[in-house]
């Protein structure tokens, strides 16, 4: 089994280094055996101690946490307490304050009704009265008396009168007037009963829920409820001083900071914030940290714990990690958290692993930098001749058999590099013989094949050529027929035109050399192009160089060149467009003549094969034009370069010796 396992570890090993060049084999081997251990030993090394500093450091900033919310839970309670004993003094006498007002409302109510009895109104008149002169009493600043039946119906209210508010609750959620309405009918002839319960009134801008102390009292004859509220806080005579003290104390929690972005923060067990930087007064019992967690909702559940969460802030590109204690504070059902980002939790812990990281890292690099350095060198020095080999063989193999080997030294690579050499010399020669005889035997066969078709197709196409041009001598212009004789004739001369254009690519005659005036030979046929129909929109344009000197060329050949190249431009700009038409000196020795077009252009995948017999893009095309353009040139031993972009047109280039021999 050891065996086996040893054989499939070599057999893996092999596979993977045979995936790499024979340079970086060597640095795969090598290095491991330098670098590994280094690693080894600073990992471990670095492990342990970034280990015990996060032990001691996390310790240290939890205990932070700790002593933070026990401070903010002692503020909280010595200003509780400092307050409390004051606080139930004034309920008492709040209370009585309270029955004192629904007992003289009971009474108010009770006269009318006895008024009513001894006939002086009717029941709606005295019920009307009641409440007219209810409405008007105040209680505190914001406190009022109101009246309602035992099934809920307002009666008597200084905003809602009318309505049923028989499910009404209140912050907690308590149904408190169901059970005023319930106490109130099972009370006793003149007992007059209290409730309190917390009440946020939004129209009065209550930012969060203030307690109120409501007396009530139960009119049977009428089915009235006639109850006095007010807000516990608009009864003290130091409710200011309160309010003043509570603001300093909510200023100092938000004043201390934890660590350098951290907060305290508190808010009561439905999740509304009482103490907040920047969202106090808000509810966020339904908020989600970044991964979708409702946090809130899980402190609010537990009251007191540690909890962890991902959360991103409006200048924070991507969520951190937050760390928040939480405990919960009785009396006010208030849930004080102090909250820290992990990263500045841990902020001492890190940069020791940093330094740790740092460290190992530069150490491993230096010796690893040095070892590579080595090993490349060495790789270089065994390579380089290879990849020179390789590259030269990759530019053969695309055809350029004209590379060749450099043959340094008396070694195996040299003597690889010489029969190389020699190979491709062979393969060249072979080439070019190949397709020297591929030629001949294409011309040859092509012109056997031209003549036959020439013979055959030229006699019939002259005798319906005729006829036609004889039936369209005898046809008016309006005659229906007569267009058909028309396309006749049009269509037979195409087909002498491609039968022609065939003898003349497969018999080219031997160029007629004489002086010829290029610029002379472009001017005429750019007259005689001008008012060519292809050339309908097309704007000609010369740059013919002064004092160029005359040209040893065929005149009739070269004008077929140029005729050719001339309407091809045409052709690829049937929307009209400019044509430029340049002749310059090269040097002493050649001339050059340009033609540019502003048209469509060729795709480049089509500039190699233009030159090729038969090969057209246009409908009506032969394919041969360009191909015996080339001929001509060649046979002239001139040169024809086409340069083509798709979005600004077509340049094609003829240079042309001044001075040669007879062919």
């Amino acid at each position: 089994m050891e065996a086996d396992a040893v054989y499939t570890f070599k057999g893996v090993m092999m596979e993977f280094l045979s995936k790499f060049k024979l340079r970086w084999k060597l640095l795969a081997l090598v290095l491991p055996l330098v670098i590994g251990p280094i690693f080894i030993v600073a990992g471990v090394i670095g492990y342990i101690a970034n280990h015990q500093a996060y032990l001691g450091v996390t310790q240290t900033s939890k205990d932070d946490l700790q002593h933070i919310t026990a401070f903010t839970i002692d503020l909280l309670n010595s200003h509780y307490h400092q307050f409390q004993v004051y606080k139930q003094d004034k309920i008492k006498n709040f209370n009585s304050e309270l029955a004192t007002l629904t007992n003289l409302s009971y009474n108010l109510v009770e006269s009318e009704h006895k008024q009513h009895k001894q006939g002086r109104f009717d029941l709606t008149t005295a019920k009307r009265e009641a409440r007219d002169a209810l409405k008007k009493v105040n209680v505190g600043e914001t406190g009022y008396i109101y009246a309602m039946t035992s099934r809920g119906d307002l009666k008597v209210h200084i905003a809602r009168e009318g309505e049923n508010v028989y499910n009404e609750k209140d912050e907690n959620g308590r149904y408190f007037i169901r059970e005023m309405c319930e106490t109130a009918r099972q009370s006793k002839p003149g007992e007059v009963l209290f409730i309190i319960y917390p009440w946020r009134n939004a129209v009065l801008g209550d930012k969060y829920p203030r307690k109120k102390i409501v007396a009530y009292r139960y009119f049977r004859e009428w089915d009235w409820i006639i109850a006095t509220g007010g807000y516990l806080e608009e009864t003290y005579d130091e409710a200011a001083f309160e309010r003043k003290s509570f603001a300093e104390l909510k200023e100092k929690i938000k004043a201390k900071k934890v660590g350098s972005t951290g907060y305290i923060f508190c808010m009561d067990s439905k999740g509304n914030f009482t103490i907040h930087p920047d969202s106090e007064g808000r509810n966020f019992l339904d908020a989600r940290d970044s991964s979708g967690f409702p946090f809130i909702r899980e402190m609010c559940g537990k009251k007191s714990g540690w909890i962890r969460y991902p959360w991103q802030n409006v200048s924070n590109s991507e969520p951190r990690m937050k760390i928040v204690r939480y405990e919960y504070f009785k009396p006010w059902d208030w849930i004080v958290a102090v909250g820290s980002y992990e990263d500045e939790f841990y902020h001492e812990a890190n940069k020791i692993k940093d330094r740790i990281l740092i460290s190992m890292v530069l150490l491993s690099l230096l010796v690893g930098l040095f070892a590579v350095v080595l090993v490349f060198r060495a790789s270089t020095i065994i390579t380089s001749p290879i990849t020179h080999m390789i590259d030269v063989i990759r530019r053969v193999k695309r055809g350029n058999l004209e590379e060749k080997m450099v043959v340094e030294g008396e070694d195996e690579l040299a003597e690889l590099a010489g029969v190389f050499n020699r190979m491709t010399d062979i393969i060249r020669r072979n080439k070019e013989m190949e397709a020297s005889l591929a030629q001949h035997g294409k011309m040859a066969s092509l012109g056997i094949l031209s003549s036959g078709v020439a013979h055959e197709i030229n006699n019939p196409l002259g005798v319906i050529l005729g006829y036609a041009g004889y039936l369209e001598g005898k046809m008016a212009e309006d005659d229906p027929n007569y267009k058909y004789i028309h396309e006749i004739k049009r269509e037979s001369k195409r087909c002498k035109k491609i039968v022609q254009d065939l003898l003349s690519y497969a018999r080219t005659p031997r160029p007629s050399l004489e002086p010829v005036d290029l610029n002379d030979l472009l001017a005429q046929i750019t007259d005689f192009a001008a008012n060519h129909t292809d050339m309908r929109g097309v704007v000609i344009r010369t740059e013919f160089a002064p004092d160029l000197p005359k040209v040893q060329l065929d005149g009739d050949q070269m004008r077929q060149v140029a005729i050719n190249l001339i309407l091809n431009a045409g052709g690829a700009m049937p929307d009209g467009g400019t044509l430029t038409i340049r002749s310059e000196a090269v040097d002493p020795e050649h001339v050059r003549m340009v033609f540019s077009d502003s048209g469509c252009g060729i795709p480049a995948e089509n500039l190699e094969k233009i030159f090729e017999p038969f090969y057209t893009t246009k409908e009506r095309g032969t394919g041969l034009g360009l191909a015996i353009t080339r001929q001509i040139i060649e046979q002239h031993h001139g040169e024809i370069r086409i340069a083509s972009d798709p979005d600004t047109g077509t340049t094609v280039t003829v240079t042309l010796p001044i001075e040669r021999d007879e062919l």
